[in-house]
């Protein structure tokens, strides 16, 4: 087992069939550029795949070219968008976990987890997971968060929560073993460049430091 890892974000892929969210856009990818980061990712076992928002695209266009490659992926959904245009239902997220897939929670309804009220806390973290172990058939305890936004109060409501991994948005490697897990997404823009990049690791020593200070903000911000 490799010590650190390498962590891809999957959105969208290929036509849209719904209405985008604002920004949604960038993280949208054409399917030969979705081709193009599981083709680097094949033979490499310090690369985790993983998709989040429960994309109807991730059943259509993810599943089929994983399997063909003989690649594995995490899927994080969202336990309150269920069978709305554009997005996963319940028949989709089983079709997935037939085909050897894992799936974990992005939350209910795609909502920043640090600007939420009480009661929608309750469906985030409560309802998302009672909704999705029942069709897992045992407890969901790895999330991804939203927006990849995070903060003490964010992390401590997880941890009481259960979640045994917390997969983010900050981009590098991340140690295989960690709670809390660095990602990259992949983006409209990814090219051969991304690619060595982001899965060969060969980010300058400036932006690796850059991106540890933020990390570190995200840990510490919120707290009394």
């Amino acid at each position: 087992m490799p010590t650190s890892v390498v962590n891809i974000t999957v959105h969208g892929i290929g036509p849209t069939v719904r209405t985008l969210d604002p920004g949604e856009d960038g993280t949208w990818v054409s399917v030969e550029q979705y081709e193009r980061m599981l083709d680097a990712a094949v033979g490499r076992d310090d690369v985790r795949i993983t998709f989040d928002d429960g994309n109807a695209s991730d059943l259509e266009v993810g599943l089929p070219r994983l399997l063909e490659r003989g690649l594995k992926a995490q899927f994080f959904v969202l336990a309150g968008e269920f069978g709305k245009p554009g997005r996963l239902d319940v028949d989709g997220v089983r079709e997935l976990l037939a085909a050897g897939m894992e799936v974990g929670s992005h939350g209910w309804a795609h909502r920043d987890w640090r600007r939420i009220s009480e009661e929608q806390v309750q469906e985030e973290f409560d309802d998302a997971h009672r909704v999705l172990g029942e069709i897992v058939g045992q407890p969901v305890t790895e999330v991804a968060v939203p927006f990849g936004s995070y903060d003490r109060i964010v992390l401590n409501r997880l941890r009481k929560a259960g979640v045994t991994r917390v997969y983010t948005s900050d981009g590098g490697r991340a140690q295989a073993d960690q709670w809390l897990q660095a990602r990259n997404s992949i983006r409209h823009d990814l090219d051969a460049e991304w690619v060595e990049r982001v899965i060969n690791g060969s980010d300058s020593p400036k932006v690796l430091a850059r991106r540890f200070a933020a990390r570190n903000v995200k840990r510490l911000r919120g707290a009394p």
